[in-house]
């Protein structure tokens, strides 16, 4: 089932580092992001999947595999 969420891009310093939608009510860690999205403070609308099989060192939330996204100007 996909999701749609909308926020800033982030990057977490944990481990060698992970990418991050930081959404209104929570954060989402990007699973293997697009390097299009792999700039800090980039306002963005993803669509993508929620990966419950996957389990990560960060875990700073909810694991989001990326589909589709767009570069918002806000």
């Amino acid at each position: 089932m996909s999701i749609e969420a909308k926020g800033t891009i982030t990057f977490q310093n944990f481990g060698l580092g992970v990418w991050a939608l930081a959404a209104k009510d929570v954060t989402y860690e990007l699973f293997e992001p697009p390097t299009e999205l792999q700039q800090e403070g980039l306002s963005v609308n993803i669509t993508g999947i929620i990966r419950d099989d996957i389990m990560t060192v960060a875990m700073i939330g909810p694991v989001l595999e990326v589909q589709s996204f767009e570069i918002s100007d806000s």
